[in-house]
């Protein structure tokens, strides 16, 4: 794979020391912000952008793509889209969603999308956190006490957090695929479930496991704290604020010509599966959309990079959303391989109802899966890149896309290129007076842009003999390139000469005037002929 990541890291790094702008000008406080902040700072960028031109010429390959996808693993109907930033810039689809009435899919198809339900139900826990009527940290016991007497499998186990229930991280068995036949399921089936005692796998915290249980508990936390049904309160506070108008839970309110049925592949023919009404474990995996409708949840998530002093317009806070977003237990798959069979270790995770991958080549990527009796279905956004895909099929646990395949036509491709941070005032102040100084050492500069103990690992004279030495080597200044920021105190530029290129790396100090703590430099001949 050809990637080019140079600039990969910036924006994480940047998003999480943005506070640090050393360029203090009048401090704010917004309305919905407990703590102050500067307004100098610049968010990453993308630059040239013609990301939306370059994607919509993939259409016609991607149309093949999910053709071919269709037809190799018998899936009846497929509907897709590719979100950037704010837009649906492709919705396409291929097939049937009733083979009976030979009713074609499309993009406005009503899909079963599984478990990818379970960030909808993890973003309402959020809103009410957010909203302060809950904890993260608290039992989850506190709201429901049925909880409270379970049977867990050492005594020194800490006592099931709302956290570890969204993390995955409580101790209960993975349930698939036990769990995806409880979609109907009444709310007293649930709690029966738990006062009876459950099974655990693992003591908690020790480690991620799957469990659609734990969801559906989750589901009934938002009901008890919220005082309305979860389905009704997600409806209320993410589906109506995105505009989410053609997302139901219950099947009975699906308009009948929208409603997309689920098969299985058997004995060389599709068999319809029975469609299950909602129900207590609908919190796991019952909601039904369409492409359209999804692709605005997948951009309100985008919108959360990069960090920004903009105003909150969403559901939850785009810190949340970046907290969703965030892993738990990461575990390192060191087999694993690219599309064309390339070793491509991927570093795995769990944040709060959402997976997330790194890749080998760094790219990160964040979404979900879903699979019950009659549907395949999966997300996938790359918050560097503000590009989301989705894609939702009606064959029993089947994945609607070629992902790896689609992943390598966006990434290598199109040479699609994350956002990049613009060098802070501060950073572009201290290159010019870096440059002055090498070639000068004046006493009155070092003592206004050195840090206190500069000298104290390298004496000066030996900073000065080696400077020296390179610029010797170097030859006559020609220009000095645009500073290529890592974060808002730390970068790194060139200094093109006569005989070659001097690399000049430096990070300054966290003073309110940042001064500089670490200068080094490195020269590169040029090449002889």
């Amino acid at each position: 794979m050809k990637y080019n990541y140079s600039n990969f890291l910036y924006l994480f790094i940047a998003t999480i020391l943005f506070s640090c702008t050393p360029k203090q000008t009048t401090d704010k406080k917004s309305d919905d912000s407990s703590h102050p902040y500067t307004t100098s700072y610049k968010a990453p960028v993308f630059e040239n952008d013609n990301r939306i031109e370059k994607i919509q010429k993939l259409a016609p390959e991607l149309q093949q793509l999910i053709e071919a996808h269709a037809k190799k693993n018998n899936i009846p109907g497929i509907a897709y889209g590719i979100v950037v930033d704010n837009q649906l810039v492709i919705a396409s689809s291929t097939g049937y969603i009733n083979l009976e009435k030979k009713t074609p899919a499309t993009p406005l198809s009503d899909f079963r999308i599984a478990s990818m339900t379970k960030s909808f139900t993890a973003m309402a826990i959020i809103k009410l956190k957010d909203d302060g009527k809950l904890a993260l940290s608290d039992p989850a016991s506190k709201y429901i006490p049925e909880m409270a007497k379970l049977k867990y499998l050492t005594k020194d186990a800490s006592i099931i957090t709302i956290e570890n229930l969204l993390t995955m991280t409580a101790g209960f068995p993975e349930d698939n695929p036990w769990g995806d036949r409880q979609l109907n399921e009444s709310t007293k089936m649930l709690l029966d479930l738990i006062a009876n005692d459950v099974s655990f796998s693992n003591p908690t915290s020790h480690g991620y496991e799957y469990s659609n249980t734990g969801y559906a508990l989750l589901g009934n936390i938002v009901s008890r704290v919220s005082g309305m049904p979860f389905q009704e309160f997600i409806k209320k506070t993410i589906f109506d604020p995105l505009g989410m108008k053609n997302t139901y839970w219950e099947i009975d309110n699906v308009p009948k010509e929208k409603l997309v049925l689920g098969y299985r592949w058997e004995d060389k023919q599709w068999k319809l599966e029975p469609m299950l009404h909602d129900g207590a474990y609908g919190a796991m995996g019952g909601l039904i959309t369409t492409i359209e409708d999804f692709s605005k949840y997948v951009s309100f998530h985008l919108s959360a990079w990069p960090s920004r002093n903009d105003d909150e317009t969403g559901p939850i806070k785009r810190s949340s959303l970046r907290e969703m977003q965030t892993a738990q237990f990461s575990r390192l798959s060191a087999k694993a391989t690219d599309a064309n069979g390339n070793p491509c270790p991927i570093m795995y995770g769990y944040g709060f109802g959402l997976s997330t991958a790194t890749y080998c080549n760094g790219l990160k990527q964040v979404g979900h899966g879903g699979a019950l009796p009659g549907f395949g279905s999966d997300y996938r956004f790359y918050p560097e890149y503000g590009v989301g895909i989705m894609a939702f099929c009606n064959l029993t646990y089947t994945s609607a896309y070629p992902s790896a395949t689609i992943r390598e036509l966006l990434f290598d491709k199109l040479d699609l290129q994350p956002r990049k941070l613009p060098a802070s005032a501060i950073l572009i102040q201290r290159q010019k007076q870096i440059v002055e100084l090498i070639q000068h050492w004046n006493p009155a500069l070092e003592k206004t842009i050195l840090a206190e103990n500069f000298y104290l690992d390298k004496a000066r004279k030996v900073r000065i003999s080696e400077t020296e030495t390179v610029l010797k080597k170097a030859g006559a200044i020609k220009k000095t390139t645009v500073i290529e920021p890592l974060n808002q105190l730390r970068g790194s530029f060139n200094i093109h000469t006569a005989n070659g290129v001097i690399r000049i790396f430096f990070t300054l100090t966290p003073e309110k005037s940042p001064k500089i703590q670490r200068l080094n430099l490195s020269f590169q001949p040029n090449k002889t002929r």
